[in-house]
């Protein structure tokens, strides 16, 4: 079981992040938790690597779920893993989005109904529509 960490970036004013991931799916902000990292950590550094915004950009609001799927076979040679991911709601003022990560080269804020429409995965898509059913996002 491979242990997963990300977040749901929200900015009032421009959405929630999305990235696309390896040129072929768009996702929330997410990766492996390195050895020796705690989930928390791993959360914001995978988000400043996948969409530019710096970690100290980003205020914890909650955790808001844990799941777990496979992960989806897009590429020749990827083999069956299972992915235990964690997620934490984030909120920011920050804007401006630049991926670091070559394997990860573009984000883009979406308004949160339109988030599952978006994600390249049916669990990831349904697990948003879950989070978006608790009315997080109305204030």
């Amino acid at each position: 079981m491979i242990q997963i960490a990300g977040g749901v970036v929200w900015n009032k004013d421009k959405g929630i992040v999305v990235v696309n991931q390896n040129h072929n799916s768009w996702s929330l902000p997410k990766g492996h938790i390195e050895p020796g990292e705690d989930a928390l950590p791993a959360a914001t550094r995978e988000i400043r690597e996948e969409s530019g915004i710096p970690e100290d950009s980003l205020m914890l609001v909650k955790e808001i779920a844990h799941y777990t799927r496979k992960r989806m076979k897009l590429r020749d040679g990827d083999t069956d893993e299972f992915r235990d991911i964690t997620l934490y709601l984030f909120e920011t003022a920050w804007d401006d989005l630049r991926p670091e990560d070559p394997m990860n080269p573009e984000a883009l804020w979406i308004p949160p109904s339109a988030v599952p429409d978006i994600l390249t995965n049916p669990i990831d898509k349904k697990e948003f529509a879950r989070i978006i059913a608790t009315g997080i996002f109305i204030r």
